[in-house]
């Protein structure tokens, strides 16, 4: 990518286009989400900490979070465990927690110049790429045919006035390499604004949450006490023979809020 998008994220899909599902921008499947933080976590609790946009959550890097979003047939999760120098690496139950048909990995760091990403087919790797400017962590498979304009010199690394480039140096910037894929796959960008039918990933909505020990997750907001409609005082009539005296009031209760994602 160009300057500046931080990227961690691991698609699972089963439908064709999922381009076209994300461009109705649907809410995320709360249900499916919750299902799929218990599975990736077994032995964690996880709890809901708000919805957030997709361009948002895919750079967060806080330890012990995750976001999540569920649309039709397709699934994004996003966090900081996921960004690996080898993808090749990552766990099955990663790679493929649900039966998905395919597995698209994108993941970059600007402040080390590093891209990457991958895809599996029925949980199997068919291509990787993982590097630096001048160090190829990982290369597995054949190059996709979107890949041609990079490995043939059409997106250069830029290197600034009077610096030499490193003999070593790849034809592209593996970010820009990394945004290639992220688009052929899912039709967005991080960087820049969307471009004829590219979809804006600030309009998608993924769901966040804390993962935690159990009973060792985020304090929840105290109760607040709710003044009944009984303890309202009200003026008493004016007397006619003996006042009668006013009813007692009643104790308030107490309404706790139910915090869930």
């Amino acid at each position: 990518m160009t300057v500046g998008a931080k990227v961690s994220t691991i698609w699972y899909v089963d439908v064709p286009d999922p381009a076209a599902v994300l461009r109705h921008h649907p809410e995320p499947d709360l249900a499916a989400a919750r299902r799929l933080a218990a599975r990736l976590y077994p032995d964690l609790a996880a709890t809901p900490t708000g919805p957030v946009p997709l361009a948002e959550a895919a750079r967060l890097d806080a330890a012990g979070t995750v976001h999540i979003g569920s649309y039709p047939g397709i699934t994004v999760v996003c966090g900081p465990d996921l960004a690996v120098p080898r993808p090749s690496t990552l766990p099955g139950t990663r790679v493929r927690p649900t039966e998905s048909a395919k597995t698209y990995y994108i993941a970059s760091k600007p402040d080390i110049a590093w891209g990457s990403f991958a895809m599996w087919e029925d949980g199997h790797l068919t291509r990787a790429f993982s590097a630096t400017p001048v160090h190829i962590h990982e290369d597995l498979g054949i190059p996709l045919v979107w890949e041609r304009p990079f490995w043939a010199g059409d997106f250069p690394l830029e290197h600034p006035p009077g610096v030499l480039p490193d003999p070593q140096s790849l034809p592209f910037h593996p970010q820009q390499f990394a945004e290639g894929a992220n688009r052929e796959w899912l039709n967005f960008r991080y960087t820049g604004a969307p471009q004829g039918t590219e979809i804006d990933p600030k309009k998608i909505t993924v769901l966040g949450f804390t993962v935690h020990p159990p009973g060792e997750g985020p304090a929840v907001e105290p109760p607040a006490e709710v003044k009944q409609p009984a303890e309202v005082e009200h003026p008493a009539p004016e007397p006619v023979t003996t006042p009668a005296p006013p009813p007692a009031a009643r104790k308030g209760g107490l309404l706790r809020r139910y915090f869930g994602f």
